[in-house]
């Protein structure tokens, strides 16, 4: 397996209907065993420069019932990904260096606090937060960084504006990487 390509692109105004298709599809694959479905990440800011890659994320009560589920996801083209994040599943569409879709499951409880859904609400409220962070993005690709160089990069910045949001919305900090 090689690197991912790490690219970021332009906003394309094609992206919430990518993502709106997506979560109809995934929506009837996982039938009954999700509650909650929303394009989240930076393709879900109007405007914003990001990794040509959507982003939902779904609510489970349970996540054996998503598990049993695995095969229809297939059929979508998704599969697993065990990267170690706890808490959540993780499937991914797309090959090994190019990846279009991640879909993560999260539980229920833990929805209202999500730090993605967090920071997707703040970077749509707050524009100059966005293009900072666009700026950063883009730096960072043009530099040729690994997928794992990139991520890193960005945490301090992520942090920040999270913790931001989190304080707007009266919930404590949050580490952004579990």
């Amino acid at each position: 397996m090689g690197e991912r390509i790490i690219e970021v692109v332009p906003y394309d105004p094609a992206w919430p209907a990518q993502a709106a298709e997506a979560i109809m599809d995934v929506r009837g694959a996982l039938a009954g065993a999700i509650t909650e479905i929303e394009h989240i990440g930076s393709t879900a800011v109007p405007g914003l420069a990001a990794k040509p890659i959507i982003d939902l994320m779904a609510a489970a009560g349970q996540f054996a019932a998503v598990e049993a589920r695995e095969e229809a996801l297939s059929r979508l083209g998704y599969r697993r990904d065990h990267n170690g994040m706890a808490n959540r599943l993780l499937y991914v569409r797309g090959d090994d260096r190019r990846r279009t879709h991640h879909l993560h499951v999260v539980t229920l409880e833990s929805w209202p606090s999500r730090n993605q859904r967090i920071l997707r609400d703040h970077l749509r409220k707050y524009p100059a937060d966005a293009a900072r962070y666009a700026r950063l993005k883009q730096s960072l690709a043009a530099t040729g960084a690994s997928s794992d160089t990139y991520t890193e990069a960005k945490t301090e910045l992520i942090q920040e504006l999270t913790d931001r949001a989190r304080a707007e919305r009266g919930l404590p900090a949050a580490p952004v990487w579990e």
